[in-house]
């Protein structure tokens, strides 16, 4: 083994690890006063939850050994063998703790950034149950087709060298998926709902955009060129991604701050797949297009009038949608050999291999969101009432008030 690479993916795992509760000020800074801690609460109750998840059963069904091309065998529940040898199929530089304690972090954050989707709104105790249940039958699957050795889309030939279908595609779907079951807000569409502390977004999306070097450079698995690759792209792509926001708000108004944070993790998201496959031209026109994406989508959700919070959709599941099909069409074997050349370079292979992994999450996010919320909404209830809204979640969820006194 490698010293190096294993210092490298354990400050990596670490830096991930920042980034969930970074989501929570990211989307607690864009709420209403009354709903700004128990927002952020989402965001750490996941790390806690899921986290426990993966060790209990998690991990074995992501990456097990294979059953069927379609899910884990439980032979590593409780990380039963899980040591400090290596484990071939997918590090042979680090021990298969190390690589499980890395996959973990992707895990915790995936459910967390779903959470924007429904905020001052949703039952604590609702998300709780949504995000166990969303994990184990709809990330733990998908994460094993396509990662996992003999996972059905892995064996096709579909690349995601970071988690833009897996993590961003699957939740910015699902997120779509629960807002069109749960309740909208009252009020939404007709009272004015302003963030609380356009500061704390930007301290969060700050956070997010630091902790992405370890989320796309770490997928590396060592400290390589491949590595170097992956972290140089990502912030060319979240650079150009931010700026092209800022001409697009400035055309139609002023310079948004939010904007322009919003813009930045478009460009993270969209390179999240490409993002080891990639030069530096392409990353910069992934994290254009990203922007256009996400901004217009932005503009079909209000005029389509669904109450998805914090757009979701539209900056992780449209923008990762981009980025998974941008890596049909850009990736290079001249940057990574381990990869495989795109449309650009003469491989219509790899390009239909990505649309239909795209459609795959899709298809799969949705339908089984859907049926996870109904069966939460019909058996628990997944909003709270109109009188605990008015009072704020912070308050009527937790007892506790952030901006108390002032």
């Amino acid at each position: 083994m490698n010293a190096g690479d294993i210092a490298w993916v354990l400050v990596a795992s670490s830096l991930i690890m920042l980034m969930t509760p970074a989501v929570g000020l990211f989307y607690g800074g864009m709420v209403r006063r009354k709903n700004v801690l128990s927002t952020i609460m989402l965001s750490f109750s996941v790390l806690v939850l899921i986290t426990v998840q993966w060790v209990l059963f998690g991990y074995s069904l992501a990456f097990g050994p294979d059953l069927g091309h379609m899910i884990g065998k439980l032979d590593w529940a409780g990380l039963y063998g899980v040591g400090l040898a290596a484990e071939k199929n997918y590090a042979a530089g680090i021990p298969h703790l190390a690589f499980m304690l890395f996959q973990m972090k992707f895990a915790v954050i995936t459910p967390a950034l779903i959470s924007g989707a429904f905020v001052e709104r949703i039952r604590f105790s609702s998300f709780l149950i949504f995000c166990f249940l969303w994990s184990t039958f709809v990330y733990d699957p998908m994460a094993h087709w396509m990662w996992a050795t003999n996972g059905w889309l892995h064996n096709l030939g579909a690349l995601d060298f970071a988690g833009g279908t897996v993590i961003h595609v699957m939740s910015g779907v699902a997120a779509l998926a629960i807002a069109l079951v749960i309740r909208k807000r009252k009020g939404f569409g007709q009272i004015p709902m302003e963030p609380s502390n356009v500061l704390l977004t930007l301290i969060g999306v700050v956070l997010l955009w630091f902790g992405w070097f370890g989320f796309n450079g770490g997928s590396a698995l060592a400290a390589n060129g491949t590595a170097v690759y992956a972290i140089v792209t990502t912030n060319i792509a979240a650079a150009a991604a931010a700026l092209t926001w800022m001409f697009l708000s400035w055309r139609h108004s002023r310079p948004s701050v939010i904007g322009v944070a919003t813009g930045a993790v478009a460009g993270l998201v969209a390179i999240t797949p490409a993002c080891g496959y990639v030069d530096a031209p392409a990353a910069m026109i992934i994290g254009i297009v990203a922007s256009l994406v996400s901004y217009n989508c932005i503009k079909l959700r209000n005029r389509l009038n669904i109450d998805e919070s914090l757009d979701v959709w539209a900056c992780h599941g449209m923008a990762g949608t981009w980025g998974a099909i941008a890596t049909g069409i850009f990736a290079s074997k001249a940057v990574n050999p381990a990869g495989a050349d795109g449309l650009l370079y003469g491989n219509v292979h790899l390009f239909m291999v990505q649309v239909a992994s795209v459609l795959v999450a899709w298809i799969f996010s949705f339908v089984m969101t859907i049926l996870i919320a109904k069966a939460i909404d019909v058996c628990h209830g997944l909003s709270v009432g109109h009188s605990e809204e008015e009072v704020g979640l912070d308050i009527a969820q937790h007892g506790e008030e952030l901006y108390a006194g002032l």
